[in-house]
């Protein structure tokens, strides 16, 4: 396997193995790219690790930075976890590495694989797993979400009594239900007619009848 010595054919072999396993991940392949992609992996390793101690700690590097981004993926979904993973991966990579330069080319192979892996989703099955991470779930009306409350938007234009005291927020009554509500730096005295001039999610704007 001498053409593992060639930082490009290295590129190469650690885009691909990341690509497939990273795959695996996110989408659902019955282990086909799992498999794959740790046999090229295990190439690479095999190769360039000259010592049982050297191999066992960079593979439990690497292992643990993959770990990580399993657990961000199944449990956190913000990606911070995800991230350090990455780069304890990149530092298993490239630790084995002959030089600087192959170094600096396999960390960068995982860098643009990882990611890319995510075009996987566009023609297999996804990964439940993924949905929060990618926001595959859109905060839509049909799903029951709506930046404005709907009860709220059909405040607007009404007309309204103040129950407290407005300095510049209280409580208005509309249609027999109480409501908090600001009058936007104006001040306004209790039982006091007002109308209903904008809302802003639950943020509901009066002001005096008259004004």
């Amino acid at each position: 396997m001498e053409f593992l010595d060639q930082a490009s054919i290295g590129f190469l072999v650690i885009f691909l193995a990341t690509l497939l396993i990273f795959g695996e991940i996110m989408v659902r392949t019955k282990g086909l790219f799992g498999l794959l992609g740790i046999a090229i992996m295990t190439m690479y390793f095999s190769y360039h690790l000259t010592s049982i101690d050297e191999g066992f700690w960079v593979v439990i590097l690497y292992l643990i930075g993959l770990c990580l981004v399993i657990f961000d993926g199944k449990v956190t979904g913000d990606g911070t976890i995800a991230f350090i993973g990455i780069l304890l991966m990149v530092l298993g990579l490239a630790l084995p590495a002959p030089d600087l330069v192959y170094g600096v080319l396999v960390g960068l192979a995982l860098i643009i694989a990882a990611p890319s892996s995510y075009l996987f989703t566009k023609v297999f099955r996804p990964r439940k797993m993924w949905e929060k991470m990618t926001l595959k779930d859109k905060l839509s009306s049909e799903n029951g979400y709506n930046s404005m409350n709907d009860d709220y938007y059909e405040l607007i234009g009404k007309m309204g009594v103040t129950k407290t005291p407005f300095r510049p927020t209280g409580t208005v009554e509309i249609d027999g239900k109480l409501f908090s509500a600001t009058s936007d730096n104006l001040w306004i005295n209790e039982e006091v007619s007002v109308k209903i001039i904008s809302v802003d999610g639950t943020r509901i704007l009066i002001a005096p009848e008259n004004k």
